[in-house]
């Protein structure tokens, strides 16, 4: 169990670090290690909340994180997680996949474009109306996603926060972060008062995926778009093949 999940919750944490989107890895190696469902997902709560952690602790030294745009993103993000939450039990969730099928191409096509993906031009974000009021409602509908269906919110909000807030790449992918630490934290909190954590392999699984956010959140720091572009489009692929497993 310990050989399977160490190595791919690093590369985990390396992709989540840079371009978000590290679940679509890291709970596959859970299962992958024969754990059960929800065992699986309680467990890699804690790996991935201590890998967020880290990048988020990295990002805000490096000054990118503004908290006056995400304590209400944060906010918003989970309001918009508990309406999706509600909605996923009243909403086919084959519904959502065919969105995706619409979405994921548009979401690449901006990536792969780069003068709307970019960094050149940007500077850091101001804490201005228009700029929270786009941060408030991007982590408002994508939080929604996240309570319907989940994989690739980090990505989504990358991108959201980049094209429609005018965010540098590292700059929106550090507020992210910290909407991702605070949804990881409070769902993790759930699975232990619960006991589903597997805490032993848990930790194991958290060390490796710490070492691969550090080695990630240092990329993404001194390349930003360059590095953050491809991975995004890995993630993209990698949740339209899931999509298409599921199917």
């Amino acid at each position: 169990m310990f050989c399977i999940v160490c190595p791919l919750l690093f590369l985990a944490g390396l992709v989540d670090s840079i371009g978000g989107g590290g679940g679509l890895i890291s709970l596959p190696a859970y299962l992958f290690a024969g754990l059960p469902v929800h065992m699986a997902i309680a467990t890699n709560k804690l790996s991935s909340a201590c890998g967020t952690s880290l990048a988020v602790g990295r990002f805000i030294r490096r000054g990118l994180v503004k908290l006056r745009l995400a304590v209400p993103s944060v906010a918003a993000a989970v309001l918009g997680s508990t309406l999706g939450a509600k909605l996923s039990l009243s909403v086919s969730e084959t519904v959502m996949k065919y969105i995706l099928f619409a979405v994921l191409p548009i979401a690449a096509a901006i990536v792969m474009n780069r003068r709307v993906f970019r960094d050149e031009g940007k500077r850091a974000p101001a804490a201005d109306g228009k700029t929270l009021a786009v941060c408030i409602l991007s982590a408002f509908l994508i939080g929604m996603y996240d309570g319907f269906y989940g994989p690739g919110t980090g990505t989504f909000l990358i991108i959201s926060f980049t094209v429609f807030a005018g965010m540098t790449v590292n700059s929106a992918n550090a507020q992210s972060k910290v909407i991702n630490l605070t949804s990881n934290i409070t769902s993790l909190t759930v699975f232990l008062l619960n006991g589903q954590v597997l805490i032993l392999l848990g930790l194991a699984g958290a060390v490796c995926n710490m070492a691969g956010s550090w080695v990630g959140s240092g990329l993404a720091i001194s390349k930003g778009a360059r590095i953050v572009r491809p991975v995004i489009l890995l993630v993209l692929l990698l949740l339209l093949v899931k999509i298409l497993f599921n199917f």
